[in-house]
């Protein structure tokens, strides 16, 4: 079918515009070099971050011979992935896994709910005293009773040698209730006002409204928690001096990262399997390689899911003082 005069006319008006819009955003060679140079920087930053953990992942499947010599340096060889089963004959690695695993899950959940929920508060003007309430929170980023003070004072709460020592100090954070408090007064007030006049009350407008608004933020602070908890290690050098069963993956990291000759002490004793799993692991440097690739890598995996929320959270929360 023959084109119509106006399609004929709206097909040139097309590429009129097609041509002067190329003509007008077209780079120039400076910028195509500023492009160059700044993706290579760029490109170049990301192997510098992404290379230590492949060199620690090639070097745990490899060949032990070859990497107790130091010859695996860019690219794995004799392929096999026996380190990680031997791992499993490691009577308490799995127990601290599971520890690991329970503080990270349930105190980052009330530290979370903690923040939004004081968070919240301290921006209600109708609070007693909301801005000496405010300022106390504050002033506690500042101050720090020191190591000794803080163990006397959880020694006396009765919180030493318990799992609750990982949870209950670790609920309050400042800064996460600031970035929360900021957070929430960016939401137009009309919201909460509307539902106000519809008769709903302060801790009914927190879980209907404000709660699910906060999701950037609220998934930015668990970011924060979740990798806190899972790579702290002193807490439970300090306060797990006489129940081992409690120690985390990074206290156990810790401990075979300056002690790999003890490790035939942590396997199960006593058989040929606990014996061949040894034999497996041929050198110190080995050992260190694999359980340092299996505490850092299920954090990797989890951060990607709540990376997205990071940005946009950590900005908006920022934005007021």
């Amino acid at each position: 079918m023959a084109k119509t005069a106006q399609e004929k006319l709206d097909a040139k008006a097309e590429k009129k515009y097609a041509k002067t819009h190329k003509s007008i955003y077209r780079m120039k060679p400076g910028d195509v070099v500023f492009n160059i140079i700044n993706y290579s920087i760029f490109a170049a930053f990301t192997l510098l971050c992404i290379f230590p953990f492949y060199y620690l992942f090639i070097n745990t499947i490899s060949d032990n011979d070859l990497v107790s010599k130091g010859l695996i340096n860019f690219y794995p060889r004799g392929i096999q992935f026996s380190n990680y089963i031997s791992l499993l004959s490691i009577n308490d690695l799995g127990r601290s896994f599971l520890v690991t695993i329970s503080r990270t899950v349930l105190g980052t959940a009330l530290m979370v709910m903690a923040s939004a929920l004081v968070g919240y508060l301290v921006t209600k003007q109708e609070l007693w005293h909301r801005s000496f309430w405010y300022r106390f929170i504050v002033v506690t980023m500042y101050f720090n009773a020191g190591i000794i003070p803080t163990f006397m004072n959880m020694q006396m709460l009765g919180l030493t040698n318990t799992f609750w020592v990982y949870i209950i100090p670790g609920i309050v954070a400042p800064y996460n209730i600031i970035l929360v408090k900021t957070y929430i007064e960016s939401i137009p007030r009309e919201l909460e006002e509307s539902a106000e006049i519809d008769g709903a009350g302060p801790f009914k407008v927190f879980r209907q409204i404000i709660w699910p608004l906060c999701t950037p933020i609220l998934a930015t602070i668990a970011i924060f928690g979740a990798v806190g908890h899972w790579n702290s290690f002193m807490d439970s050098i300090l306060y797990m001096q006489s129940r081992p069963e409690l120690y985390t993956l990074q206290h156990r990291l810790y401990v075979y990262l300056n002690s790999t000759s003890n490790l035939s002490a942590l396997m199960q004793s006593g058989g040929s399997s606990a014996e061949n799993a040894l034999q497996s692991l041929l050198s110190g440097k080995v050992v260190k390689y694999t359980i340092s690739m299996v505490t850092v890598l299920p954090i990797l995996l989890v951060y990607p899911f709540l990376q997205r929320y990071f940005e946009g959270g950590i900005m908006l929360g920022a934005v007021k003082g």
